[in-house]
């Protein structure tokens, strides 16, 4: 599924997902990722149990600091646990869950408008 809006050089976009690998800004990449604005990570989570505060420790000393992090919880939504979602509130971060697809267009649409936003991504 082709997913691309207009982004800004130098920013990661997310191109394409599904048969478990995504494709970010050109490159293709297999299992789960973090994505911040300028850069990629594999991520250690294969499921909804394995998204905690250390598994996101990469997308917390970002610089700036993020503002919203959307979380890709795989085919479905899936809730966040709630002792998670405080600890990202007190470091002033906004979680969003969704579906891993809607994680990756909404986190398109956000990077183009310039917010502070990074995406949690189980692969699909």
């Amino acid at each position: 599924m082709e997913i691309t809006p207009l982004i800004p050089e130098g920013r990661q976009v997310i191109e394409t997902y599904g048969d478990g690998r995504f494709r970010v800004s050109g490159v293709l990449l297999e299992g789960s990722l973090l994505v911040l604005p300028t850069v990629t990570f594999p991520w250690s989570a294969a499921g909804v149990a394995g998204i905690t505060f250390d598994s996101l420790s990469p997308l917390l000393s970002s610089d700036p600091p993020l503002e919203i992090l959307l979380v890709g919880t795989g085919k479905r939504l899936v809730p966040l646990h709630p002792m998670l979602k405080a600890q990202l509130r007190e470091r002033g971060i906004g979680a969003d869950p969704m579906d891993t697809g809607a994680a990756c267009r909404t986190y398109n649409v956000l990077m183009a408008e310039g917010r502070r936003v990074a995406a949690a991504l189980l692969a699909v």
